[in-house]
């Protein structure tokens, strides 16, 4: 399938979603809301069968979060990214580790470093940092750490 015909597929598919087509993969840009229907769509449809989902992170703009799912397709060897803005105050989405298991630690460091609340995560835990950091979410912007002096 080349880009243009995933397109295609993806506009069928997703009649509300925007594509943006300014980098190597193809981005799409969903709502959280719809995000768990829209990505176990991508992981079922036979004609997509995006069944490896090789990184997942986060991006803080300072006025809101964006959850970035990269997915890649071993049947048709395609790749595309996911992109669905959150909330900064209150940052929630639910988790894709039941469509796939990789989620599980990708989700674990996003939650610790930014903060974002992975909803029905079967193991929400710290998984990098030390114990005491609970709740500190270094990777956001305005994070500031006095004992180490370290100011974004």
């Amino acid at each position: 399938m080349t880009k243009e015909e995933l397109k295609i597929k993806l506009t069928e598919l997703f009649s509300s979603v925007s594509i943006d087509e300014s980098s190597e993969w193809l981005i799409i840009n969903i709502s959280s809301a719809n995000s768990l229907n829209y990505l176990t769509q991508l992981r079922n449809d036979s004609s997509l069968q995006f069944d490896y989902l090789f990184c997942q992170t986060c991006v803080d703009w300072k006025t809101h979060l964006t959850m970035v799912y990269h997915l890649n397709s071993t049947t048709h060897r395609q790749s595309l990214v996911v992109k669905v803005q959150l909330d900064r105050t209150f940052p929630e989405i639910e988790t894709v580790s039941k469509i796939w298991r990789t989620a599980e630690f990708h989700e674990r460091e996003i939650f610790e470093m930014f903060g974002v609340n992975f909803l029905h995560h079967p193991d929400l835990r710290l998984l990098i940092l030390p114990d005491g950091w609970e709740n500190k979410k270094p990777m956001l912007k305005d994070f500031e750490d006095p004992i180490n002096m370290i100011k974004l």
